[in-house]
C-alpha cells in the first residue's frame, strides 16, 4: 500500500469512540481491584501511541495515581514493528516497592510488552506490576506473552487513530480504524 492511500478517506472503522469509551468504564474498575485501595498507582504511559488511552483510563480510577511517560520506539516509519527496540526516554522516578501499571496502545509481537515488564521487574523492583494494553493483537505475537488487561482483541490490520499513528497522523481521532492492504 502507497502512502497515498493512508489517506483518512480510506481509514474504515473499526472500534467506535463510545465502544472504546464503555470498554475503559469496564476494564477501570477491574484493574483497580488488584491494588490495595489506600495504596498509590504508578502509571507507566508507553508514549506516544498510548498517551490517549492512559489519560482517559487513570481518570475512572479512585486511586491516588503518579502518571510517568516512557519512550520505547519499534517501528520507526513502517507499518510493521522492526523487532529492533530503543528506549528513547527512560527518565522515571524511584518504583521500588511501588504499584505499577504500564499503558500501551498495542501489543502485537510482544516484544515490547516483555522488553518493558523485564526492565521495571529487573531494574525498578516493584511491588506489583501490570501490563495493560487497549489492543491485542494475537495473530502477530512472536513470543508468549499476555497481557494482564486489554481493551480489545483486533486480527492482522493496520490500525490508526486514539492515539495509534501512521507516520505521526491519525492520532487525534477518537475512534480506531484501519486501512485494508
Amino acid at each position: 500500500m502507497s502512502d497515498s492511500d493512508k489517506d483518512i478517506k480510506n481509514l474504515k472503522l473499526l472500534i467506535s469512540e463510545k465502544e472504546i469509551q464503555d470498554k475503559l468504564d469496564e476494564m477501570a474498575p477491574k484493574i483497580e481491584e488488584c491494588f490495595p485501595p489506600d495504596e498509590d498507582i504508578y502509571t507507566i504511559c508507553v508514549l506516544k501511541g498510548s498517551v490517549i488511552f492512559c489519560s482517559d483510563l487513570v481518570k475512572r480510577f479512585k486511586h491516588n495515581v503518579q502518571m510517568e511517560f516512557i519512550r520505547i520506539s519499534s517501528y520507526g516509519n513502517e507499518t510493521k514493528s522492526s523487532n529492533n527496540l530503543q528506549a528513547i526516554d527512560l527518565t522515571l522516578p524511584n518504583l521500588n516497592n511501588k504499584n505499577v501499571i504500564i499503558v500501551e496502545d498495542i501489543i502485537d509481537t510482544g516484544l515490547t510488552a516483555r522488553f518493558l515488564t523485564d526492565l521495571f521487574k529487573i531494574k525498578h523492583h516493584p511491588k506489583k506490576v501490570l501490563f495493560v494494553s487497549l489492543l491485542n493483537k494475537k495473530c502477530a505475537r512472536q513470543i508468549e506473552i499476555e497481557p494482564d488487561f486489554y481493551g480489545f482483541e483486533i486480527g492482522n490490520k493496520f490500525v490508526a487513530g486514539y492515539g495509534l499513528d501512521y507516520k505521526g497522523y491519525f492520532r487525534n481521532l477518537p475512534y480506531i480504524g484501519y486501512f485494508e492492504s
